[in-house]
């Protein structure tokens, strides 16, 4: 099993519209195939700043995920909204 973690900053104005596309897609993201757990999460004291954390069966699982057609749709249209480059770490479970 991994872990994925993404934090994503958006402008303000940008928030909205971010939000509208999680929640649209979220139940997707969750019932692709290998994925075990979606959230979103917001900094609280950067109300800009959101993390999704996911964890997916395994690596490639994860990496199905990130080449498919569906992913590049959602992401494409997430990345025009960002104020910084995203930051992603994908982490191993140890315990």
């Amino acid at each position: 099993m991994v872990t994925r973690i993404v934090q994503m900053t958006f402008e303000p104005e940008n928030i909205p519209s971010f939000e509208r596309i999680f929640e649209a897609n979220k139940e997707s993201i969750r019932a692709f195939p290998g994925c075990m757990y979606l959230e979103l999460l917001r900094d609280g004291s950067n109300p800009g700043v959101f993390f999704t954390y996911s964890r997916w069966e395994s690596e490639s699982a994860l990496e199905a995920y990130r080449n498919s057609d569906f992913f590049r749709e959602v992401w494409g249209r997430t990345r025009l909204l960002f104020a910084e480059k995203p930051r992603a770490w994908t982490l191993d479970r140890i315990d």
